[in-house]
């Protein structure tokens, strides 16, 4: 439609605790803005006011502090004050909006490494309900779970409650991560994280590049 503003380009960035998907979604936003961009540069849980209350609840504590399933409520509801506050808006003035975490993390997290499996069903519905907003791209920043676990619990950040459930729990979550490649190959892309931060920088950028060229939809007037 004539005069509307194009839709924004939603990135998202997924991989086990110390995976350097953080450091990778920097590096792209950095990268957009050094090309005269103004990207948003967001993360989960967390990225509005009212989501990164609840970020604490979820990553600091004891690693039993919260059922699975009520970590599937408190997720979700952090994601619709994110999605709600800043990432729609972002999106509707054309912005790129690059997240650290999003959908998926839940949907393996809780839904595959928690509980054998048997909560997946239910993260997807809540998300139908309640989100019904998927990345355009989404890259898995593939690491090895032994060198991303000594990596995030070196950081002492104090928000290392999921660090805490062990390395077994991290192999999960590769699998899971892997698995959801697998099952949305549009969407989701795996990347070899063990390899130079440039080097993988390189190919964050040649995936974004060939997703931007595919022009994204208009967003309402």
């Amino acid at each position: 439609m004539k005069g509307a503003t194009r839709r924004g380009l939603f990135v998202s960035f997924e991989g086990i605790d110390g995976s350097g998907k953080s450091t990778q979604a920097r590096r792209l936003a950095e990268r957009l803005r050094a090309g005269g961009a103004e990207p948003l540069l967001t993360r989960e849980p967390g990225g509005s006011p009212g989501a990164e209350d609840i970020r604490r609840l979820l990553v600091e504590g004891d690693p039993h502090r919260w059922s699975p399933t009520t970590e599937i409520l408190l997720f979700t509801a952090a994601r619709r004050d994110h999605l709600e506050r800043t990432i729609l808006p972002a999106l509707a003035q054309g912005q790129t909006v690059i997240t650290d975490r999003f959908a998926d993390s839940t949907r393996v997290y809780q839904g595959a490494a928690r509980d054998g499996g048997a909560l997946r069903a239910l993260v997807d519905r809540l998300h139908a309900e309640v989100i019904g907003t998927e990345p355009d791209l989404t890259l898995v920043i593939d690491t090895d779970p032994e060198v991303a676990l000594a990596r995030g619990l070196a950081r002492r950040s104090g928000e290392d409650r999921f660090e805490e459930m062990g390395l077994d729990f991290q192999y999960r979550l590769r699998d899971g991560f892997r698995a959801l490649a697998a099952e949305a190959p549009a969407r989701v892309r795996l990347i070899d994280g063990d390899r130079p931060e440039a080097e993988v920088a390189a190919e964050v950028a040649a995936l974004v590049a060939a997703q931007t060229a595919r022009p994204p939809p208009s967003a309402p007037e």
